[in-house]
C-alpha cells in the first residue's frame, strides 16, 4: 500500500483568499481587470510548477519522459509548502499575475474562488484544447474546473473517493456485515446490537465541542452523498436544503444512539483508534495508507466497504475533495505550460508513475486499469482496497461548487455542528438560519 502516501485531507480555512479579497488591502489594488494577465504563447523554454510535499515528488516522476519526448522544454518543479502556496498563489494573482509560475496546483476549495474573484487570472485551457479530454476524467470532476463561461481553467489531477472503512473484528462480534449495510439509517437501527457486542466502543469518533477545530469532513461527506453541499453548482446556497438538513440529522442519531464518541482535543481521533474505541472510519482514498502506517498492530482488523447511502437506494460514491493543474494566464509560456499538463494528466503512464512516487489517486478513469489497483492490502486482510475506490469512482459521483465563500461557509456550518451535537439544537432550525446569515455576508441567494 506505498502507492498511498498522501497528505491528509484537504482542510481550507480560507483565509488567506478572503484576506486579500473581502476588503483587504490588495483587493483595493486588484480589481477584476488588473487581476487579468497578458502572458505569452510561447511552446520552449522552462516550465516552473508550484505544488507541494508529495505531490511535488509525483510531478517529478514524470519530468524526465516529458522532457525527452518534448526537446526543447524544461521543468522545474518546486516544492512551495502548504498551506504556503495559497498565499503566494494569491497575492501574484491579486498582483496581475506577477510572480507566479507557470502550472498551478490548485485545490478544489481554493480554484473556485481564484475564478471568481481573478477573472483572467488563470489560462484559458479549453482555447488549448482541454475539451478533447473532458470524457477522460472521473463523472464529477469536469465541473469542478469550469468557469462560468463553460471553459476549462484547470485539468483535474488528483481525486479522493469516499470509502467506508471498519473494523471487522468488531462487526464479526455484533454478527453485522458491514456490505449488507444500505442505508446510515441502518446503522442506527444497528445500534444496541453493535453496542452489547461491543462494550465501550463506539462507531464513529466525532470531534463534538469543535475543540482545537470544528471537523465537519463526515458532514460535507454525507451531503455530497446526496450530490448536495453548500452551494449549488450557480453559486447559489443550499446549506439549509433538504440534503444538509438530512446530513445533520443522520449525524445527530447516530449520536442519540450513542454510536459517536467525542475526539475533541489534540489527536482525539487517532488516539480513540489507536485504543480499538471505534469501528469505522467513514474517510477518503488517503486513508488507506494512513491507518495502515499508523496502526501497524490493527493488521488484518481492517476492511474496507462502500459508504452507505443517506437515503434508500440513494448514491454510495461521493468526491470529497480533489486537486488540478492551471496555467498561469500570465505565463509568457503558456503552450510549453499547456504541454506539460497535457502529458502528465491525460495519459496512464504518466499518472501511474505519479501515483507511485508521490500517492496522488488518480482523476483519470484509464489509470485505474492499471494492476497496481487489483493487488492485494495484507493490512486490510488481502483486500484489494485501491479496486474498491475505482469502482466507487467508477458508478459515478456528483459535482462539488466549494465557490469563493467555501470559508464563511465552513465556519457557519461548524458552528451548527457544534449547537446540534452539543446543545440538542434542531438541525433544520440551525442551518436555516445559517443559510440566512451566508447570505447575508456574502450577496448570494439562496437556491
Amino acid at each position: 500500500m506505498s502507492h498511498l502516501s498522501r497528505r491528509d485531507l484537504l482542510r481550507a480555512s480560507g483565509a488567506g483568499l478572503l484576506t486579500l479579497t473581502a476588503g483587504g488591502a490588495l483587493a483595493a489594488c486588484s480589481g477584476s481587470d488588473s487581476a487579468t494577465a497578458t502572458g505569452g504563447d510561447a511552446a520552449t523554454g522552462t516550465v516552473t510548477v508550484w505544488s507541494w510535499t508529495s505531490a511535488a515528488t509525483a510531478l517529478r516522476a514524470v519530468v524526465p519522459a516529458f522532457e525527452k519526448d518534448n526537446p526543447g522544454i524544461k521543468v522545474d518543479v518546486q516544492d512551495v509548502g502548504e498551506p504556503a502556496i495559497w498565499d503566494k498563489i494569491t497575492v501574484g494573482l491579486a498582483a496581475g499575475g506577477q510572480g507566479l509560475a507557470d502550472v498551478l496546483h490548485i485545490g478544489c476549495d481554493y480554484l473556485p474562488g481564484y475564478l471568481e474573484k481573478f477573472p483572467g487570472g488563470l489560462a484559458d485551457l479549453s482555447a488549448l484544447g482541454a475539451d478533447a479530454h473532458k470524457d477522460k476524467f472521473v463523472q464529477g470532476l469536469w465541473p469542478t474546473v469550469s468557469g462560468k463561461d463553460g471553459h476549462a481553467y484547470a485539468l483535474p489531477w488528483e481525486v479522493n473517493p469516499l470509502g467506508f472503512f471498519y473494523r471487522k473484528d468488531l462487526f464479526d462480534k455484533a454478527g453485522l456485515d458491514p456490505e449488507s449495510i444500505a442505508t446510515w439509517d441502518d446503522l442506527v437501527a444497528a445500534a444496541d446490537r453493535f453496542k452489547a457486542a461491543n462494550p465501550g466502543v463506539a462507531l464513529l469518533g466525532i470531534n463534538k465541542p469543535g475543540t482545537p477545530d470544528v471537523d465537519v469532513n463526515l458532514l460535507q461527506a454525507l451531503m455530497q452523498l446526496q450530490g448536495g453541499f453548500y452551494f449549488d453548482l450557480k453559486g447559489d446556497i443550499t446549506l439549509s436544503s433538504p440534503q444538509a438538513v438530512k446530513a445533520m440529522t443522520v449525524l445527530k442519531r447516530l449520536d442519540e444512539a450513542g454510536l459517536v464518541a467525542d475526539s475533541a482535543g489534540d489527536h482525539g481521533w487517532s488516539n480513540l483508534v489507536k485504543d480499538n474505541k471505534v469501528a469505522v472510519a467513514p474517510l477518503a482514498a488517503w486513508a488507506a495508507h494512513y491507518l495502515e502506517t499508523k496502526f501497524p498492530d490493527q493488521s488484518g482488523k481492517w476492511r474496507l466497504a462502500r459508504p452507505p447511502a443517506v437515503t434508500p437506494g440513494g448514491k454510495r460514491a461521493a468526491i470529497v475533495n480533489s486537486t488540478n493543474l492551471a496555467v498561469a494566464a500570465s505565463s509568457p509560456r503558456r503552450v510549453a505550460a499547456w504541454k506539460f499538463v497535457e502529458y502528465a494528466l491525460t495519459r496512464p503512464a504518466p499518472m501511474n508513475a505519479m501515483f507511485a512516487a508521490g500517492g496522488v489517486f488518480p482523476a483519470l478513469s484509464a489509470a485505474h486499469a492499471d494492476p497496481t489497483f487489483a493487488a492485494p492490502s495484507a493490512f486490510y486482510g488481502g483486500q484489494p482496497v485501491l479496486k474498491t475506490f475505482a469502482d466507487l469512482l467508477a458508478e459515478g459521483a456528483d459535482a462539488t461548487n466549494y465557490s469563493g465563500d467555501y470559508a464563511r461557509a465552513l465556519k457557519l456550518v461548524g458552528d451548527v455542528q457544534v449547537k446540534v451535537l452539543v446543545k440538542g439544537t434542531d438541525p433544520a432550525a440551525a442551518l436555516q438560519d445559517a443559510a440566512k446569515q451566508l447570505a447575508q455576508q456574502t450577496g448570494r441567494p439562496l437556491a
